[in-house]
């Protein structure tokens, strides 16, 4: 009679762990009128915090430029905290890579808009992400160096 644990995965806590806004070029940058450049960078990383407790952070950085006259630099840590206990490693690969960051972005995609339309500026409005494509772009680079390396040895 063996008991089977059944799989959890489930949302603890949503936060903002890391905020920053920089308008260096403040005010005069408020009197230009041209359209700015606008770069996004998004990293993220899952921490293991207790057993089967994972901590997901989600980091943007929005850098807005007119030229080469810095608009508003932001940079964003938005966290979360998730049970992932008694899944396979595929699966709690899975979660990890594409889940959780999926649940994340939507409140980093308000917390950008709402920033920038508080700063004094349009709102941004950020794009949907695939992590699922990032993922598999992450696993085929992984194995193409795999591959490289075992043809080195």
């Amino acid at each position: 009679m063996s008991e089977q644990k059944q799989s959890v995965f489930s949302l603890d806590k949503i936060y903002v762990k890391d905020i920053s806004l920089e308008i260096p070029n403040a005010p005069k940058i408020f009197l230009n009128r041209e359209q700015p450049n606008i770069e996004l960078n998004i990293s993220f990383n899952s921490t293991e915090l207790d057993h089967g407790v994972y901590q997901t952070i989600l980091h943007a950085v929005v850098n807005a430029k007119i030229g080469t006259e810095q608009m508003f630099l932001i940079e964003i840590d938005q966290a979360g905290i998730f049970q992932m206990q008694n899944l396979p490693s595929e699966q709690l690969q899975l979660l990890q890579n594409i889940d959780c960051p999926n649940i994340l972005f939507p409140y980093l995609r308000e917390l950008v808009s709402d920033l920038t339309t508080r700063a004094g500026f349009l709102p941004v409005v950020l794009a949907p992400v695939n992590f699922a494509y990032l993922y598999q772009q992450k696993q085929q680079a992984e194995a193409n160096s795999q591959a490289t390396n075992n043809t080195i040895n």
